[in-house]
């Protein structure tokens, strides 16, 4: 195809075609009204001047008769200029004046008529006049009227004043669509093929952005941030994928060991029987892992928005710290719950109760223990108080507040918290702190509160709570939700 077949086939020049198509139709309607409002205006002024006229001529008429009346017309009939006069008998023989021939019955015609006639000494042309028949007592008639000569010059004017119009419009459309279309054209033809790259494999490639923020450039933002969303849901399941081969690794081969040393080895029922549990508890926490990680990418795909309707987060964190007391009373630890009633959110109550208890389980598993504070070498003794004591300063606290326009989640607890150079990093997926390895876990809580959050058009923050690590999740309030709503589900606790 050549360049100027492409650029013909583009839209933006049909759409120029068609702009030109209606731009010279309305410019023709317009000339087109103005020509005949002028010649309107111009029959109307002829019509009211030999109105005048004749009113003035049968005046004549009626103070001298006939010859006064001949007089005046052979008078004006010799001046030069567009006035026609004729004084003729009933029967039609001419008395006085300056048109030579009419078309036959004119006379006979009543009021103001257009006609053409024939002037005395130019016997060839023909021309256009306006003129008004009066019969006069004694059955003579007049006729007066004026010659149309220059409203057709001046319809001509207009006429060629509107195919002038029209081409010049026609050229400088054309150019214009041309131009127009060309420069479409070629951030088109750019668009594409930053496209092909990407297509190819150039993750990295996005569209070109001229910076007009026209229709175009608004199309490439967005498709722009859908890349950047795909890229993000790659890597993320190519770190999934990582993780999973990397942290999945160990305990499917420490499940595989039991069951093979447990067929090598002659053991009695007891020991049968705890190496069978032990691999039941193996196989439970891998289901666990891989229910938090089928969570997480639920949650970060947004597949849950159908599943929402407005809930009260203060309940949700309420059940939850019920859920969680009797676990808190056994390790020691003060739970405390402030959540009010009416915090209504959009949201899917089982994601939101998955976060928060997964935030619960965090703390009351690293929280647990009070902070260990710079003290003064007199008061150092303290630390080494008993474990009642202990006990009384770890404390955790579930809290439901709203601020502003969002509704703020809030688990908090006294323990070591976490540096503020790890917060960032603690969000992703199998990420656990060298203080936390020791513990049990698969460090996916704070990556499914996080994903949690993100669905619910909010961001989770990890604060310090002087001592002790506070996470903060921020959803809009129900009114400032903006997405479709639907009936939640409810589902199994999942902790990280």
């Amino acid at each position: 195809m050549t360049a100027l077949g492409k650029l013909i086939r583009t839209t933006a020049f049909k759409l120029s075609v068609a702009y030109l198509l209606i731009s010279a139709i309305g410019a023709g309607a317009v000339l087109a009204w103005v020509a005949w409002s002028v010649q309107k205006l111009i029959d109307e002024q002829i019509a009211s001047t030999v109105e005048a006229e004749i009113a003035g001529l049968s005046d004549q008429y009626a103070q001298g008769g006939v010859r006064s009346l001949v007089d005046v017309v052979e008078r004006r009939a010799r001046q030069p200029g567009a006035s026609l006069y004729l004084v003729t008998t009933f029967a039609g023989e001419t008395i006085a004046g300056n048109v030579a021939s009419l078309p036959p019955g004119v006379l006979q015609r009543p009021g103001v008529v257009e006609t053409s006639y024939q002037r005395i000494g130019d016997q060839e042309a023909r021309r256009r006049a306006l003129a008004r028949i009066f019969v006069l007592p004694g059955r003579f008639r007049l006729l007066v009227g004026r010659d149309l000569e220059d409203r057709e010059s001046l319809r001509g004017v207009m006429v060629r004043a509107l195919a002038t119009s029209l081409l010049w419009l026609t050229a400088i459309g054309t150019i214009g669509g041309i131009f127009v279309a060309s420069r479409v054209l070629r951030r088109v033809d750019a668009m594409n093929a930053s496209a092909q790259r990407i297509m190819s494999g150039d993750l990295a490639g996005r569209l070109p952005v001229s910076g007009s923020n026209d229709e175009l450039d608004r199309l490439a933002q967005n498709l722009n941030a859908m890349l950047d969303r795909i890229v993000v849901l790659m890597n993320g399941l190519k770190e999934v994928s990582d993780n999973i081969a990397h942290d999945l690794k160990t305990p499917l081969t420490r499940l595989r060991n039991r069951a093979e040393e447990a067929l090598r080895v002659e053991m009695s029922p007891q020991t049968d029987r705890a190496t069978l549990e032990a691999m039941i508890d193996d196989s439970d926490n891998l289901i666990r892992i891989f229910n938090a990680l089928l969570m997480i990418a639920r949650a970060e795909a947004g597949g849950d928005r159908q599943m929402m309707q407005v809930i009260d987060a203060g309940a949700v964190a309420r059940d939850i710290g019920e859920l969680y007391e009797p676990t808190a009373e056994e390790a020691g630890v003060a739970l405390d719950v402030d959540a009010g009633d009416g915090l209504l959110i959009v949201g899917n109550r089982e994601l939101i109760g998955q976060a928060i208890a997964n935030l619960v389980d965090n703390a009351l598993k690293y929280g647990a223990q009070p902070a260990l504070l710079a003290i003064a070498a007199p008061v150092a003794q303290d630390i080494a108080q008993d474990s009642a004591q202990n006990r009384i300063a770890s404390r955790v606290r579930i809290a439901v507040m709203r601020r502003g326009a969002q509704i703020e989640i809030e688990v908090a607890d006294r323990g070591l918290g976490i540096a503020p150079v790890d917060r960032q990093r603690v969000t992703g997926r199998f990420v656990r702190l060298e203080g936390s390895r020791s513990r049990p876990g698969s460090g996916l809580g704070l990556s499914l509160a996080a994903a949690v959050a993100q669905l619910h058009q909010g961001d989770m923050r990890l604060e310090d709570n002087m001592p002790g690590l506070r996470v903060v999740i921020s959803v809009p309030a129900a009114m400032e939700f903006q997405g479709p709503t639907a009936t939640a589900s409810s589902g199994q606790v999942v902790n990280g």
